[in-house]
């Protein structure tokens, strides 16, 4: 099913599992190196990538790299019951001044999440083949864009994967203030409205600890994870039908 791969990570060479040409398991998560590298290798196809996903499994590596799976103890969640939205994002909230769009630009929103990072030197793994993955699986319903346009300009967003009950959260830019902010708002107002309790934000991080996300050990996160995975996924396109942000009242 694998192979066992010896790779270099942190100037420390150690056994991995490789995985297979046309075979889409993975090793048990309890294999995990200590900082969450689960595998090696495969590819970013549409059946390997929603079947790491279903099991809490993501790709994260940088150009030149080997794909790279992940699964990261400790996990950090948001519940969305429990966002925190601050006094100064609910003033900008009021005023309007953006635009909230779903699905119209989903290129464009990973291609500038890309870019961002890029141009503030803090290096992507959103490489071209990471894009062309993630855009067929936004083809197929599986993947979506919160997008805050201001005027006729994308200034703001983010994407990810929604399956059963659980959204992905992989990336967001902002190009001006509150702009992503807002999106992952009215995202998680919409998780709300659908009974969703559990988005998943992958690894620590400043910015979205101060909108509600905390943290959980990998063995909670994979049981949550398998409830929400029990609700069926309907892969669609969020329309202004399916997905209605007007109706948020924040």
């Amino acid at each position: 099913m694998w192979d066992i791969f010896p790779y270099q990570s942190s100037d420390i060479a150690m056994p991995i599992y490789q995985l297979l040409k046309d075979v889409f398991l993975f090793p048990p998560q309890s294999h995990a190196e200590p900082e969450g590298l689960l595998a090696v290798g495969g590819d970013l196809s549409t059946e390997r990538l929603l079947c790491a996903y279903q099991q809490g499994i993501f790709p994260w590596y940088e150009e030149g790299q080997p794909i790279l799976w992940w699964t990261p103890d400790p996990r950090m969640i948001l519940e969305p019951h429990r966002l925190k939205v601050s006094r100064s994002l609910r003033k900008s909230l009021k005023k309007k001044i953006f635009q909230i769009r779903t699905d119209t630009a989903f290129a464009r929103v990973i291609r500038a999440c890309a870019h961002v990072r890029v141009r503030d030197d803090k290096g992507t793994w959103i490489t071209p083949e990471m894009e062309e993955a993630y855009i067929r699986l936004h083809e197929l319903g599986y993947a979506h864009s919160v997008e805050s346009w201001y005027e006729d300009d994308l200034v703001g967003g983010l994407y990810g994967i929604f399956m059963g009950k659980c959204f992905f959260g992989e990336s967001m830019f902002t190009e001006k203030t509150d702009a992503s902010k807002i999106a992952f708002v009215v995202l998680v107002e919409q998780m709300k409205h659908w009974g969703v309790e559990l988005i998943d934000c992958q690894v620590s991080s400043t910015h979205l600890k101060s909108l509600g996300a905390h943290e959980i050990p990998r063995k909670e996160f994979l049981q949550r994870l398998d409830l929400a995975m029990q609700y069926p996924t309907k892969p669609q396109k969020w329309t202004e039908e399916v997905f209605d942000s007007s109706q948020f009242q924040i």
